[in-house]
């Protein structure tokens, strides 16, 4: 992109580029099933609420008509023309990117123009020209996806959700490190329990990628507690659960799901049931209310691709926007806590030893 203000809307944004009293958030306006209505009225809520300052980049003759309430310098628009398919091969979205509203965003970063950006776009073409423009941090092969699982008792950082499904042993310990940093730094974990998702906690349990995975994670600078099972995913047993982007986005899928299920089962329960259980359960509402907004995904509004040289959130395709005024708190507190910074710091020990 041939300079960020000459591809500006509006002229006056010399903010982005002097001072960090608040982080910039690049948000990319075309992606996701529910663009550009909620991804805008998402990044106006999240500017309002003044979690960061927020470029919209997209196409701005389809941005302007929900461009409201707010001041014509207070959010500008990237002008990019083109939208990424979701459906786009990773080849085919780097060939298309310079005109696009997700690789102009990334551009925006790369440049240090933006802070972060935010896309409820393709996740494959997010990583795809994510890896190519912004590279990895060193020491980390592969960026992975860290998904938190909403849970009863506190969150849970899942990694990789889904960006690698073929993992070597050595990518799976760095997700380790990379999945620990982002609980330090974002959930205010001190020491976070990093496990790896296998068929039993018994050290020997497991296929040979995930034990030898597991040496690699036992003399890393993390606090690896062994292996866990399905049924510790809820449990509390761990902070930070380790396994390839396959396994785990399968397991994302079937907590949505699962989620999405047990409401649907807790109100049919309820209005089928006797007069005195509907009142019992108009007195709770609130209880149930704060429960959802617990475990709902839109709560935590996107997950970090982590192991880049950039702050990237991969926001969910049907994002609202409540989720999209989430993910760009999200991205404004990892830019705050610099989870890039202390991934770096505690893989630089292994880059280290690797060069000696």
């Amino acid at each position: 992109m041939n300079g960020f203000l000459a591809g500006s809307e509006h002229p006056n944004t010399w903010w982005l580029l002097n001072g960090k009293d608040r982080p910039v958030i690049a948000v990319d306006a075309m992606g996701g099933d529910n663009a550009p209505r909620e991804i805008v009225a998402g990044a106006i809520a999240a500017y309002r609420d003044g979690f960061a300052r927020v470029v919209l980049v997209g196409d701005k003759d389809l941005i302007q008509p929900f461009y409201t309430g707010v001041g014509k310098d207070e959010i500008p628009i990237v002008h990019a023309p083109e939208v990424i398919p979701m459906d786009v091969a990773p080849s085919a979205a780097i060939r298309g990117a310079e005109r696009s509203s997700l690789g102009a965003a990334i551009e925006l970063v790369r440049e240090n123009k933006a802070d972060a950006i935010v896309s409820a776009g393709s996740s494959g073409a997010f990583l795809a020209i994510a890896l190519i423009r912004l590279r990895t941090i060193a020491g980390i092969a592969r960026p992975a996806i860290g998904t938190i699982l909403p849970t009863p008792l506190q969150p849970v950082v899942l990694i990789d959700a889904g960006a690698n499904v073929d993992c070597k042993p050595e990518w799976l310990m760095q997700f380790g490190i990379m999945g620990s940093a982002y609980a330090q730094a974002v959930l205010g974990m001190k020491s976070p329990r990093v496990a790896i998702v296998s068929i039993g906690e018994e050290r020997g349990k497991g296929n040979a990628q995930v034990l030898e995975a597991a040496e690699l994670l036992e003399s890393a600078p993390i606090n690896f507690i062994g292996n866990a099972e399905g049924r510790d995913v809820f449990s509390g047993r761990a902070d930070v659960l380790v396994t390839d982007g396959f396994v785990g986005n399968v397991m994302l899928k079937l907590a949505e799901a699962e989620s999405i299920a047990l409401q649907a089962a807790i109100r049919d329960a309820l209005l089928t049931s006797g007069p005195d259980v509907q009142l019992g359960a108009l007195l709770t509402r609130r209880a149930f209310s704060r429960l959802k907004r617990t475990l709902h995904y839109e709560t935590y509004g996107g997950a970090p691709l982590l192991g880049l040289r950039g702050n990237c959130i991969v926001a969910h395709g049907r994002s609202s926007r409540v989720a999209i005024r989430n993910a760009i708190r999200v991205a404004a507190t990892e830019v705050r806590e610099d989870v890039i910074g202390k991934i770096a710091g505690l893989v630089a020990p292994l880059v280290q030893a690797a060069r000696a």
